[in-house]
Protein backbone atom coordinates (compact mmCIF):
# COMPACT_ATOMS: atom_id res chain seq x y z
CA UNK A 1 0.00 0.00 0.00
CA UNK A 2 1.48 3.53 -0.76
CA UNK A 3 2.98 5.71 2.09
CA UNK A 4 0.54 8.06 0.86
CA UNK A 5 -2.47 6.44 2.32
CA UNK A 6 -0.84 5.45 5.63
CA UNK A 7 0.49 9.33 5.96
CA UNK A 8 -3.15 9.71 6.53
CA UNK A 9 -3.53 8.21 9.51
CA UNK A 10 -1.34 11.23 11.29
CA UNK A 11 -2.49 13.61 13.29
CA UNK A 12 -1.18 16.43 11.60
CA UNK A 13 1.57 18.38 13.80
CA UNK A 14 -0.31 22.01 15.01
CA UNK A 15 -3.54 21.44 14.43
CA UNK A 16 -6.17 21.06 16.72
CA UNK A 17 -7.80 17.31 17.09
CA UNK A 18 -10.90 15.28 17.68
CA UNK A 19 -10.88 11.77 17.94
CA UNK A 20 -14.28 11.48 16.50
CA UNK A 21 -12.88 12.90 13.68
CA UNK A 22 -11.16 9.57 12.71
CA UNK A 23 -12.34 6.77 11.77
CA UNK A 24 -12.11 4.02 13.67
CA UNK A 25 -13.41 0.96 10.99
CA UNK A 26 -11.42 2.98 7.85
CA UNK A 27 -9.61 -0.12 6.17
CA UNK A 28 -8.69 1.63 2.96
CA UNK A 29 -10.05 -0.76 0.72
CA UNK A 30 -7.94 -3.32 1.93
CA UNK A 31 -9.13 -6.90 1.97
CA UNK A 32 -8.25 -8.99 5.00
CA UNK A 33 -6.62 -11.75 3.37
CA UNK A 34 -4.20 -9.19 1.26
CA UNK A 35 -3.84 -7.10 5.15
CA UNK A 36 -2.62 -10.79 6.41
CA UNK A 37 -0.51 -11.41 3.59
CA UNK A 38 1.32 -8.08 3.69
CA UNK A 39 1.54 -8.51 7.51
CA UNK A 40 3.63 -11.09 7.06
CA UNK A 41 5.80 -9.52 4.38
CA UNK A 42 6.45 -7.27 7.36
CA UNK A 43 7.04 -9.12 9.59
CA UNK A 44 9.92 -10.97 7.41
CA UNK A 45 11.04 -6.89 6.63
CA UNK A 46 10.93 -6.27 10.33
CA UNK A 47 13.37 -9.28 11.32
CA UNK A 48 16.38 -7.87 9.13
CA UNK A 49 15.87 -4.26 9.71
CA UNK A 50 15.99 -4.91 13.32
CA UNK A 51 18.96 -7.14 12.71
CA UNK A 52 20.64 -4.14 10.37
CA UNK A 53 19.50 -2.09 13.31
CA UNK A 54 21.62 -3.57 15.82
CA UNK A 55 24.65 -4.54 13.65
CA UNK A 56 24.59 -0.46 12.49
CA UNK A 57 24.36 0.77 16.18
CA UNK A 58 23.78 4.37 16.01
CA UNK A 59 19.92 4.67 16.40
CA UNK A 60 17.32 2.62 19.06
CA UNK A 61 13.81 2.84 17.75
CA UNK A 62 11.15 3.59 20.88
CA UNK A 63 7.47 2.38 19.87
CA UNK A 64 4.36 3.68 22.05
CA UNK A 65 0.71 2.10 21.90
CA UNK A 66 -2.08 4.02 23.90
CA UNK A 67 -5.13 2.59 23.49
CA UNK A 68 -8.52 2.66 25.42
CA UNK A 69 -8.99 -1.13 27.19
CA UNK A 70 -9.50 -4.08 25.00
CA UNK A 71 -8.48 -1.87 21.79
CA UNK A 72 -5.85 -3.96 21.35
CA UNK A 73 -2.05 -3.41 22.37
CA UNK A 74 -0.98 -6.76 23.70
CA UNK A 75 -2.03 -8.46 20.43
CA UNK A 76 -0.70 -5.99 18.16
CA UNK A 77 2.43 -6.49 19.88
CA UNK A 78 2.59 -9.82 19.70
CA UNK A 79 1.78 -10.32 16.00
CA UNK A 80 3.65 -7.34 14.49
CA UNK A 81 6.66 -8.28 16.61
CA UNK A 82 6.56 -11.97 16.80
CA UNK A 83 9.62 -12.23 14.15
CA UNK A 84 11.83 -10.08 16.20
CA UNK A 85 14.94 -11.54 17.85
CA UNK A 86 14.22 -11.05 21.59
CA UNK A 87 17.98 -10.21 22.41
CA UNK A 88 17.24 -6.73 20.43
CA UNK A 89 13.97 -5.70 21.72
CA UNK A 90 12.81 -4.83 25.29
CA UNK A 91 8.70 -4.55 25.59
CA UNK A 92 7.77 -2.90 28.67
CA UNK A 93 4.30 -2.39 30.51
CA UNK A 94 3.74 0.75 32.52
CA UNK A 95 0.45 0.27 34.87
CA UNK A 96 0.26 1.89 38.36
CA UNK A 97 3.94 3.69 39.45
CA UNK A 98 5.04 2.06 42.24
CA UNK A 99 6.04 3.89 45.64
CA UNK A 100 9.59 4.49 44.48
CA UNK A 101 8.31 5.69 40.72
CA UNK A 102 6.23 8.37 43.04
CA UNK A 103 9.38 9.46 44.85
CA UNK A 104 10.85 10.91 41.59
CA UNK A 105 9.41 12.54 38.71
CA UNK A 106 6.53 11.20 36.80
CA UNK A 107 8.97 10.71 33.73
CA UNK A 108 11.47 8.66 35.60
CA UNK A 109 10.38 5.51 35.12
CA UNK A 110 10.45 6.26 31.65
CA UNK A 111 13.85 6.69 31.29
CA UNK A 112 15.20 3.49 32.75
CA UNK A 113 13.53 2.01 29.91
CA UNK A 114 14.76 4.00 27.02
CA UNK A 115 16.52 1.17 24.63
CA UNK A 116 19.52 1.53 24.16
CA UNK A 117 21.08 1.72 20.76
CA UNK A 118 20.39 -1.06 18.31
CA UNK A 119 17.60 -1.89 20.11
CA UNK A 120 13.61 -1.83 19.52
CA UNK A 121 12.05 -0.11 22.87
CA UNK A 122 8.02 -0.53 23.20
CA UNK A 123 5.85 0.54 25.42
CA UNK A 124 2.48 -0.93 26.14
CA UNK A 125 0.95 2.36 28.02
CA UNK A 126 3.48 4.83 28.57
CA UNK A 127 4.20 8.78 29.98
CA UNK A 128 1.03 9.45 28.33
CA UNK A 129 -0.67 7.92 31.09
CA UNK A 130 0.08 11.22 33.29
CA UNK A 131 -2.08 12.95 30.59
CA UNK A 132 -4.51 10.57 30.38
CA UNK A 133 -5.29 8.67 33.01
CA UNK A 134 -4.56 11.48 35.48
CA UNK A 135 -6.43 14.03 33.78
CA UNK A 136 -9.76 11.78 33.57
CA UNK A 137 -8.85 11.20 37.34
CA UNK A 138 -6.88 14.51 38.85
CA UNK A 139 -6.44 13.22 42.60
CA UNK A 140 -3.82 10.92 40.70
CA UNK A 141 -1.61 14.01 40.36
CA UNK A 142 -1.56 14.84 44.30
CA UNK A 143 0.63 10.93 44.78
CA UNK A 144 2.99 12.69 43.21
CA UNK A 145 3.42 15.26 46.08
CA UNK A 146 4.52 18.02 43.74
CA UNK A 147 5.53 21.90 45.14
CA UNK A 148 2.40 23.56 45.31
CA UNK A 149 -0.13 20.68 44.03
CA UNK A 150 -1.73 19.72 47.61
CA UNK A 151 -5.75 19.63 45.78
CA UNK A 152 -7.24 18.92 42.58
CA UNK A 153 -7.85 22.18 42.36
CA UNK A 154 -4.53 23.38 42.05
CA UNK A 155 -4.36 21.38 38.55
CA UNK A 156 -5.40 23.86 36.02
CA UNK A 157 -5.23 24.62 32.23
CA UNK A 158 -1.42 25.97 32.66
CA UNK A 159 -0.01 22.59 34.57
CA UNK A 160 -1.41 20.06 31.86
CA UNK A 161 -0.10 22.74 29.24
CA UNK A 162 3.08 22.39 31.37
CA UNK A 163 3.27 18.40 31.34
CA UNK A 164 2.13 18.66 27.18
CA UNK A 165 5.82 20.74 26.71
CA UNK A 166 7.75 18.51 28.99
CA UNK A 167 6.51 15.39 26.99
CA UNK A 168 7.26 17.37 23.79
CA UNK A 169 10.97 18.34 24.94
CA UNK A 170 11.75 14.45 26.18
CA UNK A 171 11.02 13.49 22.71
CA UNK A 172 12.34 16.00 20.93
CA UNK A 173 15.71 15.31 22.90
CA UNK A 174 15.59 11.72 21.97
CA UNK A 175 14.89 11.89 18.78
CA UNK A 176 17.65 14.47 18.16
CA UNK A 177 20.10 12.00 19.66
CA UNK A 178 18.78 9.07 17.66
CA UNK A 179 15.84 7.19 18.78
CA UNK A 180 13.32 7.07 16.89
CA UNK A 181 9.68 7.73 18.33
CA UNK A 182 7.30 5.81 17.10
CA UNK A 183 3.48 6.45 18.85
CA UNK A 184 0.29 4.52 17.98
CA UNK A 185 -3.38 5.74 19.53
CA UNK A 186 -5.12 2.51 18.45
CA UNK A 187 -8.67 3.71 18.21
CA UNK A 188 -11.24 1.50 18.97
CA UNK A 189 -14.89 2.49 19.29
CA UNK A 190 -17.29 2.26 21.98
CA UNK A 191 -19.32 -0.61 20.55
CA UNK A 192 -16.55 -2.47 19.70
CA UNK A 193 -15.20 -2.27 22.97
CA UNK A 194 -18.32 -3.74 24.28
CA UNK A 195 -18.26 -7.01 21.64
CA UNK A 196 -14.38 -7.54 23.12
CA UNK A 197 -15.68 -7.50 26.44
CA UNK A 198 -18.22 -9.56 26.29
CA UNK A 199 -16.06 -11.81 24.15
CA UNK A 200 -14.16 -12.25 27.21
CA UNK A 201 -16.61 -12.60 29.91
CA UNK A 202 -17.95 -15.31 27.50
CA UNK A 203 -14.78 -17.33 26.66
CA UNK A 204 -12.97 -18.91 29.83
CA UNK A 205 -9.68 -18.75 28.14
CA UNK A 206 -9.83 -14.87 28.44
CA UNK A 207 -11.46 -14.17 31.81
CA UNK A 208 -7.86 -13.39 33.03
CA UNK A 209 -8.22 -10.52 31.31
CA UNK A 210 -11.13 -8.97 32.54
CA UNK A 211 -11.35 -6.72 35.32
CA UNK A 212 -14.62 -5.09 36.67
CA UNK A 213 -12.42 -1.67 36.55
CA UNK A 214 -12.40 -1.91 32.87
CA UNK A 215 -16.52 -1.24 33.20
CA UNK A 216 -15.55 1.70 35.63
CA UNK A 217 -13.43 3.09 32.96
CA UNK A 218 -15.76 2.49 30.26
CA UNK A 219 -18.42 5.14 32.64
CA UNK A 220 -15.73 7.88 31.58
CA UNK A 221 -15.62 7.04 27.40
CA UNK A 222 -16.50 10.99 27.07
CA UNK A 223 -13.79 11.80 29.52
CA UNK A 224 -11.25 9.53 28.24
CA UNK A 225 -12.17 11.00 24.42
CA UNK A 226 -11.49 14.58 25.52
CA UNK A 227 -8.20 13.71 27.34
CA UNK A 228 -7.23 11.88 23.88
CA UNK A 229 -8.00 14.67 21.64
CA UNK A 230 -5.81 17.09 23.88
CA UNK A 231 -3.32 14.64 23.57
CA UNK A 232 -3.00 14.71 19.79
CA UNK A 233 -3.47 18.00 19.81
CA UNK A 234 -0.67 19.01 21.72
CA UNK A 235 2.11 16.12 21.72
CA UNK A 236 1.58 15.13 17.78
CA UNK A 237 4.58 16.63 16.93
CA UNK A 238 7.16 16.65 13.88
CA UNK A 239 10.08 15.45 15.73
CA UNK A 240 7.41 11.81 16.81
CA UNK A 241 3.64 12.74 15.17
CA UNK A 242 0.61 10.44 16.51
CA UNK A 243 -0.01 7.63 14.16
CA UNK A 244 -4.28 6.96 15.08
CA UNK A 245 -4.53 3.69 14.13
CA UNK A 246 -8.48 2.30 13.33
CA UNK A 247 -8.88 -0.67 15.47
CA UNK A 248 -12.28 -2.27 15.41
CA UNK A 249 -10.87 -4.41 12.58
CA UNK A 250 -7.68 -6.14 14.43
CA UNK A 251 -6.27 -7.40 11.11
CA UNK A 252 -5.88 -3.87 9.74
CA UNK A 253 -4.61 -2.54 12.84
CA UNK A 254 -1.88 -4.81 12.92
CA UNK A 255 -1.04 -4.35 8.79
CA UNK A 256 -0.65 -0.89 9.52
CA UNK A 257 1.62 -1.03 12.40
CA UNK A 258 3.76 -3.28 11.04
CA UNK A 259 3.91 -1.38 7.83
CA UNK A 260 4.66 2.36 9.74
CA UNK A 261 7.05 1.03 11.93
CA UNK A 262 9.05 -1.19 9.01
CA UNK A 263 8.75 2.14 6.61
CA UNK A 264 10.07 4.59 8.91
CA UNK A 265 13.19 1.85 9.98
CA UNK A 266 14.09 1.98 5.65
CA UNK A 267 14.06 5.44 5.61
CA UNK A 268 17.12 5.46 8.40
CA UNK A 269 19.65 3.83 5.89
CA UNK A 270 20.31 0.91 8.17
CA UNK A 271 23.37 -1.50 7.12
CA UNK A 272 25.47 -3.58 8.07
CA UNK A 273 29.39 -2.35 9.15
CA UNK A 274 31.58 -2.12 6.60
CA UNK A 275 34.79 -3.85 7.19
CA UNK A 276 38.31 -1.95 6.33
CA UNK A 277 40.84 -3.39 4.59
CA UNK A 278 42.64 -4.50 7.60
CA UNK A 279 39.48 -6.60 9.58
CA UNK A 280 38.76 -7.69 5.19
CA UNK A 281 42.15 -9.44 5.61
CA UNK A 282 41.97 -10.81 8.84
CA UNK A 283 38.54 -12.39 7.13
CA UNK A 284 40.81 -14.07 4.43
CA UNK A 285 43.42 -15.21 7.05
CA UNK A 286 40.65 -16.50 9.04
CA UNK A 287 38.62 -18.70 5.90
CA UNK A 288 42.57 -19.95 5.11
CA UNK A 289 43.64 -21.18 8.25
CA UNK A 290 39.91 -22.83 8.73
CA UNK A 291 40.28 -24.15 4.93
CA UNK A 292 43.66 -25.46 5.94
CA UNK A 293 43.05 -27.36 9.66
CA UNK A 294 42.94 -30.66 10.02
CA UNK A 295 40.51 -32.53 11.59
CA UNK A 296 41.65 -33.75 15.26
CA UNK A 297 41.84 -37.44 15.44
CA UNK A 298 39.70 -39.15 17.27
CA UNK A 299 40.50 -40.80 20.50
CA UNK A 300 41.42 -44.62 20.36
CA UNK A 301 39.29 -46.84 22.62
CA UNK A 302 41.07 -48.63 25.01
CA UNK A 303 41.05 -52.34 24.69
CA UNK A 304 39.95 -54.02 27.60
Amino acid sequence: MKKEVLKKLIAEPGKKHKVSDFKTDYTAGLKKKDAKDLLQENIERLAELQDKLYAHDRFAVLVIFQAMDAAGKDGTIKHVMSGINPQGCQVYSFKVPSAEDLDHDYLWRIYKCLPERGRIGIFNRSHYEDVLVAKVHPSIVLNGKLPDINKTEDIDDKFWEKRYRQINDLERHLTENGTIVLKFFLNVSHEEQEIRFMARLEDESKNWKFSSADLKERTYWNDYMKAYSDMLSETSTENAPWYVIPADNKWFMRYAVGQIIGDRMEELGLHYPILDEAAKLDIENAKKILSESKEPEKEKKEKK
